[in-house]
């Protein structure tokens, strides 16, 4: 199976689950094209607030810097196709990490600052059981534009927001930059590679 296939079907089954209907044209056509690539980038964080989904005003380096490994990413609530995707990797991320779940700071960012309220957020957030679980974010228009930009992550518009996680070992560490639909395994074996290499190391000892 291509990596062209194995993105959209991934995408389609998840929509069948989470039974989402019909998907939108144009994310669609993002989801099929979307190439698996992994890169390690270094990001200066802007110095601006975000709401939290209770309605917290918090400094986005509270947010990120809190000392834990980190998993990031951006979604909006209105999306129907790449955010319940990615959302729900996040879900079964978290079940397959274990015991070590609490250990990481998990972070969902709109970038829908107009419709993207903190109560639309907590709502959005139920639908994956994740409410409370990891913390969704909201701003201004003008701060998320500028935070993806710091992300390489703006592309015009939401609707042109490509499927990206970002994680980082620790406060000053490289971000390691994944884009394309990482299945929940997949993404849970990028996470034990950056926080647990020598564990990684130990395990594949003696392997051809």
């Amino acid at each position: 199976m291509t990596t062209r296939h194995a993105a959209a079907t991934l995408l389609a089954t998840l929509a069948l689950t989470l039974g989402i209907g019909p998907l939108v044209h144009a994310h669609e056509n993002h989801a099929a094209g979307a190439a698996l690539t992994r890169s390690e980038r270094n990001y200066t964080l802007p110095a601006l607030k975000l709401t939290r989904a209770d309605g917290k005003r918090v400094a986005l380096a509270e947010a990120i810097d809190d000392g834990r490994p980190v998993l990031l990413n951006f979604i909006y609530t209105s999306c129907n196709a790449i955010c319940p995707v990615t959302s729900q990797v996040f879900v079964e991320f978290r079940e397959k990490i274990g015991s070590e779940r609490d250990g990481i700071n998990m972070v969902s960012i709109s970038i829908d600052a107009d419709q993207d309220t903190p109560a639309t957020l907590t709502a959005y957030a139920r639908r994956y059981g994740s409410a409370g679980v990891w913390a969704h974010y909201t701003g201004t228009s003008a701060d998320m534009v500028e935070l993806q930009r710091a992300f390489d992550a703006w592309r015009g518009d939401k609707m042109n927001h490509q499927p990206t996680t970002y994680l980082r070992a620790a406060p000053g560490k490289p971000w390691v930059r994944l884009d394309g639909f990482y299945s929940p395994t997949a993404l849970l074996g990028e996470y034990q590679k950056l926080v647990h290499p020598a564990a990684i190391r130990i395990t594949t000892a003696g392997l051809p």
